[in-house]
């Protein structure tokens, strides 16, 4: 039997054209591993058009794309579509979800419970970041990680481990940083292109956040609230929130971090992070959403206030601690 590597690598040799998409709300990872395997199928010289239902986050204006980002997809047929990053079909949006059918269609995935829903699945949960993939993807087809590829791939893992700090940097991805290191990757360079992003009124929206933050279950969860007034007040979007709700896992005895956002009045989008052995990736299954262990999301169909006691209501039981409020 094939292994999915290979598979994929004669899909990319043998094809020409290809659409490469990742989840919607793209973070680090999805616009990094769909750049670099954009950067890999043009050194291939493939056809490639990049696709995501939302437009690039303005803090990742920086990042050199191998082709302009579109919103809309061209009314042609690829050789192959990908999916990168995306724990399930509606991730990519219900446009491409509806043509994304099993013939001539990739998934490469590193999400607990992918259904694996394309022609060829590569799903493997081991790795941290689906840029770790590319990056084998690259050596399979002896493709080195220098320039622009290597500055994609660096990018998804960099944001995908927390800067290396997240449980899920393995000595893989340690000796993958150092490779793209080597290639020529300037790291101070890097490191203020991606954090250099910030505005005023990012750090205000962020202050005003912190003030507010809570502690429940017996000081062992942390939790921040987003409110579509605070965006209003701030000048601010959701794009000023990434990195947000790893802080607040910061404080001494918090075992787990969750950040509510109000996207309308009657719908919450949730987001949690944990450390060490906290898996908070059950109780964002339990409401129907899904990622990793120790970082995960899910949506609520209801008001701001109403999520935080339905999620507050599966982390006390899975978590086994009082349901007190404190902080």
């Amino acid at each position: 039997m094939v292994s999915p590597i290979k598979a994929i690598s004669r899909c990319l040799k043998s094809g020409e054209s290809f659409l490469i998409a990742s989840h919607s709300s793209p973070d680090g990872d999805a616009i990094g591993s769909s750049a670099a395997l954009g950067h890999l199928l043009q050194a291939l010289g493939k056809r490639v058009v990049l696709y995501n239902e939302s437009r690039l986050p303005k803090p990742f204006s920086w990042v050199p794309l191998p082709c302009p980002l579109v919103q809309s997809i061209p009314d042609e047929d690829f050789d192959w579509i990908i999916s990168l990053d995306c724990g399930d079909k509606p991730r990519m949006g219900e446009v491409l979800a509806q043509r994304f059918g099993i013939k001539g269609t990739i998934n490469i995935d590193h999400h607990l419970g992918n259904p694996e829903f394309a022609e060829i699945n590569w799903v493997e949960t081991e790795y941290a970041a689906a840029g770790e993939m590319i990056a084998e993807l690259a050596d399979e087809l002896g493709i080195p990680l220098s320039g622009d590829l290597g500055v994609c791939v660096y990018l998804a893992i960099v944001t995908d481990t927390g800067s290396f700090s997240f449980g899920n940097t393995s000595p893989r991805t340690l000796e993958l940083a150092a490779e793209i290191l080597r290639q020529g990757l300037d790291p101070s360079l890097f490191v203020s292109n991606l954090q250099n992003q910030w505005t005023l009124s990012r750090m205000k929206l962020w202050s005003r956040v912190f003030a507010a933050a809570e502690l429940h279950c017996g000081g062992q969860v942390g939790v921040i609230h987003l409110t579509q007034e605070m965006f209003k007040e701030t000048g601010t979007s959701s794009e000023d929130t990434d990195g947000l709700v790893n802080f607040i896992g910061r404080i001494k005895g918090v075992k787990a971090a969750l950040l509510l956002r109000e996207d309308t009045p009657n719908l919450t989008k949730i987001s949690l992070r944990s450390t060490g052995d906290i898996n908070v990736q059950a109780i964002a299954a339990e409401l129907g959403g899904g990622g990793h262990k120790n970082a995960s999301g899910c949506t609520v169909n209801a008001p701001i206030r109403e999520a935080e006691q339905v999620v507050l209501e599966v982390a006390a039981r899975l978590l086994s601690c009082p349901r007190n409020t404190h902080g």
